[in-house]
């Protein structure tokens, strides 16, 4: 383990662009003694440092693995392709930050899935670390290889790869999964079970956890899936994801990793609320994240606090689906504000949904340094915002920007996204009217157009929403809608940032695929790819050879319209949302009627609003 240490601080990091990436010994991180522990875990992040150290699931994990007595929990990320080269030259294999131990000797490698361009990246560290690919190619002695996160939920595409996933809130899942396994490796009081012996004993009887050696999938001509059969008579035919019921008794980070180099994300992160309160039909993690739950004013003021004199960072972020919908905001801003103002501690907010309250929330964000203000519209037109669920007005939106640029903002960062079904051209052009709106409400304050920052994504129907039967817009639309916005938006003032079109097609394809898409992922993995998420790395001809190698069409996947009596490849995954009210609003998106939602506090609960539990299964 020394003599690694050695070799990577001697050799290889002179020779790479940002050596801070991988030295490990941070501020708040954990080093424990591998030969004093039952249980090692390598929390692993298919991405560079910068974007895993700024993901606040793997402080979580981290924190929380090495909370349990006998485990211990150490980090990898994904090196950088200059640092590649150099390990594969010294056959330097994948380490851990800890301990610069191989990752190949922990008990359990797990990924965070969090985007599914980084699929290949999960392969070509396993190659790195020396582990076998394939689930099925690896010994009694591998690791377990588990993943987890949103990825988790629609997980096929890398069924092949993976021997557990961890589907769901994984506070509780992870927990009883590292006890389990401390019995099976060092109580001397069980007999040593083989690797399949272990992921059974693993799965068997808990909830959120899916061994997909456990099911068998069969296809039918047509090459949509005939049954998704489990192997084992003690096997259920659904797995339910894993939730966590009470936030504010969940645990937290309160001692974050302070990294060494700038990150994504550099501050402190406060999750204020999981789930939402929306129901946006194109949005998955606000079907999945359900029902909502909620931390106290308290409870997270008190979590800021402790951060903030454990990490002495200087921005508080408060994280949240809908922030706008957390119930006493404005109670906190103003808390945090009292508290952190005199400080010089800034508090940020992710993107507002536009409601009334919009123009509420700048004076409480104003008196540290003016960050930009960040909205996500999602659409410009009351047909597609209806077609969505998306129950907002640009008066609003209007208002609230306007008091923003009297309080003395200078830009605003808008989010749409295209290709909805049914969207015309008329919808498109409506986004940057509405740019130039906003650029505009500034020259009417005080005489010069703000910035205005948009981003605009593709439409990727996610697995477990009601778009999840829709086709896929093709990429000749895609182009189209990015041209069309181009010879639109010509003012200086607006920046125009649209997501790859390629890239979210292949994104699309991931997204909504089966087990047959290992075998394309592989191929594009030997093809040398690695780093999809990334412009300059991505290449869609080698995906495309990919395909064409395994034998699987690309359309199939992406603009094919699936029957509602499809078995999809995830029919054997519940969130707890029925396949009852997914359908109920898909046929309302068509329609384009809003989702009835009255947010009274004596709610009949009649099923219809996302606050409802009517809707969901008795776990």
């Amino acid at each position: 383990m020394n003599n690694l240490r050695t070799v990577v601080t001697e050799k290889l990091l002179p020779h790479v662009e940002t050596p801070g990436r991988y030295i490990g010994g941070e501020w708040n991180s954990i080093v424990k003694d591998p030969g004093e522990t039952r249980l090692s875990f390598a929390l692993a992040f298919p991405d560079t440092y910068e974007i895993g150290m700024s993901h606040l699931g793997l402080q979580l994990l981290y924190g929380l693995l090495n909370s349990i007595d006998d485990v211990a929990c150490e980090r990898v990320f994904a090196p950088w392709p200059d640092m590649e080269s150099l390990m594969r030259t010294h056959n330097v294999p994948l380490f851990s930050l800890e301990n610069f131990r191989p990752v190949r000797d922990f008990d359990v490698v797990g990924f965070s899935l969090q985007y599914e361009m980084s699929y290949t990246n999960v392969l070509n560290m396993l190659d790195l670390a020396g582990i076998p690919l394939f689930s099925k190619d690896r010994g009694d002695k591998d690791p377990i290889v588990i993943a987890g996160g949103p990825g988790a939920m629609s997980p096929e595409p890398v069924a092949d790869f993976i021997d557990i996933f961890l589907l769901g809130d994984g506070e509780d899942t992870i927990t009883r999964l590292a006890t389990r396994l401390k019995e099976i490796n060092g109580s001397g009081l069980i007999p040593a079970l083989t690797r399949r012996e272990t992921i059974h004993a693993l799965v068997k009887g808990e909830q959120g956890l899916y061994a997909p050696c456990l099911y068998k999938v069969s296809y039918l001509p047509d090459g949509t899936i005939k049954e998704i059969k489990p192997a084992e008579t003690w096997v259920p035919a659904t797995i339910r994801s894993a939730t966590v019921d009470d936030l504010n008794k969940a645990y937290f980070p309160e001692n974050p990793i302070v990294p060494f180099i700038k990150t994504v994300h550099d501050r402190v992160t406060l999750e204020v609320m999981r789930g939402c309160t929306q129901g946006c039909r194109f949005c998955q993690a606000g079907m999945i994240k359900r029902p909502t739950r909620v931390r106290t004013v308290k409870t997270l003021v008190s979590q800021a606090e402790s951060c903030y004199m454990n990490t002495g960072q200087d921005e508080i972020s408060l994280a949240a689906l809908s922030i706008s919908d957390y119930p006493w905001l404005e109670e906190l801003l103003s808390e945090l504000q009292r508290r952190f103002d005199s400080r010089k501690v800034n508090i940020s907010l992710p993107s507002l949904r536009v409601s009334d309250m919009l123009e509420r929330i700048p004076p409480f964000l104003n008196s540290v340094r003016k960050s930009s203000l960040t909205l996500a519209p999602e659409a410009a037109t009351p047909e597609m915002k209806r077609m969505i669920n998306k129950n907002i007005k640009n008066d609003d939106l209007y208002n609230g920007v306007r008091r923003a640029y009297e309080l003395g903002w200078r830009m605003v960062k808008l989010y749409f996204m295209v290709g909805f079904p049914g969207e015309k051209d008329e919808d498109v052009d409506a986004i940057a009217e509405l740019a130039y709106k906003v650029s505009n409400i500034k020259k009417e304050v005080d005489g010069s157009p703000a910035n205005v920052n948009l981003t605009i994504a593709p439409l990727v129907p996610k697995a477990h929403t009601p778009f999840q039967w829709e086709p896929m817009v093709s990429l000749e639309r895609i182009r189209n809608i990015k041209e069309r916005l181009r010879d639109r938006i010509r003012h200086r003032r607006i920046r125009l940032k649209f997501n790859n079109p390629e890239r979210s097609v292949v994104e699309g394809i991931m997204a909504r695929g089966d087990r047959r898409l290992g075998k394309v992922i592989h191929r594009a993995w030997e093809l040398g790819c690695k780093f999809d998420a990334w412009e300059d790395h991505f290449d869609i001809q080698r995906w495309q050879s990919a395909f064409e190698d395994a034998g699987l069409d690309m359309e199939f996947y992406l603009t094919r319209k699936r029957g509602i009596e499809e078995i999809l490849p995830w029919s054997h995954i519940s969130t707890g949302v029925t396949n009852e009210f997914l359908t109920l609003e898909k046929s309302r998106s068509t329609r384009g009627s809003l989702t009835e939602d009255c947010f009274t506090d004596d709610c009949p609960d009649c099923g219809a609003c996302p606050r409802s539990h009517s809707f969901l299964e008795v776990a």
